[in-house]
């Protein structure tokens, strides 16, 4: 029996280093659908599992971990963004006020299933526009729910954090490694 990540992000293979070193990693690559309107929890936990689902398919006995994660702000889903102006506008959003990361895993071996959801509130400093334009033009939100990643320059943007910083990075690495052990152990 093999540990697959579903997931082409170099943070969450990092993250994933962390619990073990006896991984592959395969991508799932089929377009993920979601129902609009579904809440920010939901949403990731249902992304999650359809990554996970999809890859297990290729990899019949193996567990494959599924990830997904989102910023939600006053019941906005914030995903990555389309644009500099889009990641610009994001920021601004988030500008003085706390928000929510929501991290999305799914646990996948055969007709086998277990998911669950991580939640850190973030806060943040009050945004100037020079430093929003500032960040931007480094490039690093491009990729980023929320079009920022704590663990880089984004770091100083955040005032303040309620919850686990890992799932702000993507993958709750306690939590993963706790139900990764129960359910393996099933």
């Amino acid at each position: 029996m093999a540990l697959i990540l579903a997931s082409q992000s170099p943070r969450r293979k990092v993250l994933m280093g962390f619990i073990t070193t006896s991984f592959t990693v395969d991508v799932c690559m089929e377009e993920e659908k979601i129902e609009e309107g579904t809440p920010a929890d939901q949403m990731v936990q249902q992304l999650a599992l359809q990554k996970a689902k999809s890859v297990a398919q290729r990899h019949p006995g193996d567990i494959v971990i599924g990830c997904d994660t989102v910023v939600a702000i006053d019941g906005e889903v914030l995903g990555k963004p389309k644009s500099e102006e889009d990641a610009a506008n994001m920021l601004r959003k988030l500008s003085g006020k706390q928000h929510q990361v929501y991290t999305g895993v799914a646990l996948v071996q055969d007709d086998r299933e277990e998911c669950f959801v991580s939640a850190t509130g973030v806060k943040f400093y009050e945004l100037e526009d020079e430093l929003i334009d500032w960040y931007v033009a480094t490039g690093e939100p491009a990729d980023k729910a929320g079009a920022y990643g704590i663990q880089g320059n984004g770091s100083i943007l955040v005032e303040g954090l309620e919850g686990d910083y890992f799932t702000v990075m993507g993958l709750p690495v306690g939590r993963l490694y706790r139900e990764l052990k129960k359910f393996a152990d099933q």
